[in-house]
């Protein structure tokens, strides 16, 4: 059965935005069509009988009157349906459908985790800038044992993202569990109206990592429908103020709207450039996204990009490509390893099927879903250096205490990253200085 004039939102993400939906917005629109497959399937009409029998039953004869209504019935059945295939599938009632349709514009009601489940536990991929989450404390890679009183262990990703998303203002307490301290904590939070720049730290380093060279620094937090225009402002300010080389830092960058990184990948690569493919079972979910060939690339300077393991989906495409095409170096360590794209169908009451519906490649054909980008030049950090990072990105609402374990941090795998492109800085200078000085011949 199809549907015909329907159109899909095709998506990605790391996992479930609690509080909003997931971390991977709509990304281009293709027209629904029939499923040849499951037009052949010969048993389909007999199976839907036996549900509609079901269906009939419970609204007959279940005790509680109340529950039989056929929309909620309905709706149950897609729910547990989309569930069963794997964690990112979901039926989205009208107002989750919304809450993703505001997250493409950086808004969003939460507590600002993403999740996503691994060998049967929840896990939080990374909590969102300016979330009530990152605030407390909460950590990339902790643990998610309780919700409230309810445990974790056999709860699926969509039952998680469904408690702990809400009005503004309600509370929640989640327990959780620190592997690389061995900690359990228990952290209350108030979901907020959470308004995000995606584009944030914008600078030229200090002479402490970089005494001979200007270098910029800029972080991306996640990639919704303005990143790409915010990005092109901040590299203008940085370009006046003589930037020579760049770091973009995508650590603990969940992912978001893939015409997002596709628009941050056209500001340092040739038109009609290659970024990521797509593939799945039918025809159109094979798809080629390329660089636009009416914007210029803005720069041609030596180029670092950071990643560690809470990069994520959207992050993973951008990465890929800069380093397939040998535009950037990445610095860091193993990339999370979401390559899978989501299909959101709207429905015509509002509501809508979100389904996995492909996977992705980066331009060299390397698969990344469960395997990741590697660094070109692998630098690690330990739980205590990962956990002055998490302080050092919220040093605004940080004690005075706090801030005193900062002052001897060092980030490393920065420092590695502007060590790597001074070399080019000044090799590039020495060579520009001996032409100038080399006689011509005449």
């Amino acid at each position: 059965m199809t549907l015909s004039g329907v159109r899909r939102i095709r998506l990605l993400g790391t996992g479930f935005l609690c509080g909003a939906i997931i971390l991977g917005i709509g990304l281009s629109f293709v027209d629904a069509a029939p499923d040849a497959e499951a037009e052949k399937d010969s048993g389909g009409y007999a199976n839907l009988g036996v549900f509609v029998k079901v269906l009939q039953l419970v609204r007959q004869d279940y005790v509680e009157e109340a529950k039989v209504g056929y929309q909620s019935l309905v709706r149950s059945a897609m729910k547990g349906m989309l569930s069963s295939l794997d964690p990112h599938s979901q039926y989205l009632d009208p107002v989750d459908f919304k809450a993703v349709q505001d997250d493409t514009q950086s808004r969003f009601s939460g507590v600002g985790i993403v999740v996503t489940q691994r060998e049967g536990r929840l896990l939080v991929v990374s909590t969102m800038e300016g979330g009530p989450a990152l605030r407390a404390g909460v950590l990339a890679g902790d643990q998610i044992m309780k919700i409230g009183d309810r445990l974790t262990e056999k709860m699926s990703v969509n039952d998680a993202a469904g408690i702990l998303k809400g009005e503004t203002g309600g509370a929640v307490k989640i327990t959780l569990y620190r592997p690389s301290t061995k900690e359990v904590k228990e952290v209350d939070l108030v979901r907020e109206m959470i308004h995000v720049a995606t584009v944030r730290d914008a600078k030229l380093l200090p002479p402490i990592y970089a005494p001979d060279a200007k270098i910029g620094y800029i972080r991306i937090s996640q990639f919704n429908t303005p990143t790409g225009q915010e990005l092109g402002k901040a590299l203008e300010e940085l370009e006046k103020q003589g930037m020579q080389a760049f770091v973009l830092d995508l650590r603990h960058n969940p992912g978001g709207v893939l015409n997002a990184a596709v628009d941050v990948a056209a500001q340092f690569l040739p038109p009609n450039s290659l970024v990521v493919s797509t593939e799945g079972r039918v025809a159109s979910q094979n798809q080629s996204y390329r660089t636009p060939t009416d914007v210029k690339p803005r720069m041609a300077r030596p180029m670092a990009i950071l990643i560690n393991n809470g990069s994520a989906s959207a992050s993973e495409i951008l990465a890929g490509a800069l380093k397939d095409l040998h535009r950037a170096i990445l610095v860091g360590e193993t990339t999370f390893g979401k390559g899978s794209v989501q299909s959101v169908i709207p429905l015509p009451d509002g509501s809508a099927v979100r389904m996995t519906t492909a996977k992705y490649y980066t331009p060299s054909r390397q698969i990344i879903h469960e395997h990741g980008i590697e660094p070109t030049i692998r630098v690690g950090m330990s739980a205590e250096q990962e956990r002055l990072l998490s302080m050092q990105r919220r040093s605004e609402v940080l004690e005075e205490k706090e801030l005193k374990e900062l002052e001897g941090f060092r980030d490393g795998q920065l420092e590695r990253a502007v060590d790597a492109l001074r070399a080019v800085v000044v090799y590039s200078s020495r060579t520009d200085a001996s032409s100038e000085k080399a006689p011509v011949s005449k």
